[in-house]
């Protein structure tokens, strides 16, 4: 598929040849490159479009197991814990990926824009994948292509992006995507619960208060949230503050005690045991572990 060659050499040529993730000049789009197959990496997945080019990666949320490639893609409309691995990568034929970020209001206004379509009262879980066509491979190189003309970049990317957006609308995963343009559906209510817990997940908070703010009953929010993101509001909370110790320790070399202390934990003995439940090691373990490894903290690879 001509497509894909491209897309596969594009990659290839922006990242350097140097495995991990890279910034584009290109706003919300980042590449990633791997010529080895990962461990498992916990973090947060905001809403974005994954593109395969080569190789392939697993994704597990809750008990679902996810794996995707050149042939289907990668969607998430919320932000979502997820751990996350590259399964299929060589020095011959690295993992090649493209990713988008979701530019909310974009997607809104255009789903708007489109003219009302079937939807869904319920939520649905936050990731999904779908069939890669040759349309919205054709929009994401288009995308990509403006990297060679920065000079472009202002005029051109807002077009290139609209065409992906307005594929993904239009495509099977638009049903989902819609809800987010409309202020009373449950995904929009469930997506401003998951705002609030971001801005406020060190303290302490009741599930009728973020119920309130989700516009819900605390019965909907439980259900849809759960739904959505697999987890209950409370392990949401908690694994937002593990992630976040896990980057102060890793990034900013405070001690455990400390950032337990940063994130929320009263108890560091409580802390070190939902650490190690959650990652498979105690804090100093775990750190040492990743910073041998060189693996990056606080975002899977894409």
């Amino acid at each position: 598929m001509p497509r894909l060659f491209d897309m596969i050499e594009l990659i290839e040529k922006y990242t350097g040849g140097v495995d991990g993730a890279h910034e584009t000049a290109i706003p919300r789009v980042r590449l990633f490159r791997f010529s080895t197959p990962t461990e498992p990496l916990h973090a947060l997945h905001e809403p974005s479009i994954c593109l395969v080019a080569q190789g392939k990666k697993r994704v597990l949320i809750g008990d679902q197991v996810l794996d995707y490639d050149a042939g289907r893609f990668l969607a998430a409309s919320v932000d979502v814990p997820v751990v996350g691995q590259v399964i299929e990568a060589s020095k011959d034929a690295p993992y090649l990926c493209f990713k988008l970020e979701i530019d909310r209001a974009a997607l809104a206004a255009l789903a708007l824009e489109m003219g009302p379509a079937v939807q869904s009262g319920d939520a649905s879980l936050g990731l999904a994948l779908s069939e890669t066509t040759p349309e919205l491979l054709d929009a994401a190189l288009r995308l990509l292509r403006l990297a060679e003309t920065p000079r472009d970049i202002p005029m051109l990317a807002p077009l290139a992006e609209r065409e992906l957006l307005y594929r993904l609308l239009a495509g099977e995963f638009g049903a989902r995507l819609r809800q987010l343009a409309y202020a009373d559906s449950k995904l929009s209510q469930v997506n401003r619960a998951i705002g609030w817990i971001k801005q406020n997940f060190r303290e302490a908070f009741s599930v009728e208060t973020l119920a309130a703010e989700a516009r819900m009953s605390t019965s909907a929010l439980h259900l849809h949230f759960k739904q959505v993101t697999s987890l209950s509001p409370l392990q949401y909370q908690k694994q937002m503050r593990l992630q976040e110790a896990r980057r102060l320790i890793f990034a900013e070399a405070m001690d455990a005690a400390r950032a337990a202390h940063e994130v929320g934990y009263d108890s560091p003995s409580q802390f070190s045991r939902e650490y190690r439940r959650l990652f498979g090691a105690p804090p100093v373990q775990d750190v040492t572990r990743l910073r041998e490894a060189a693996l990056p903290i606080g975002a899977a690879a894409p």
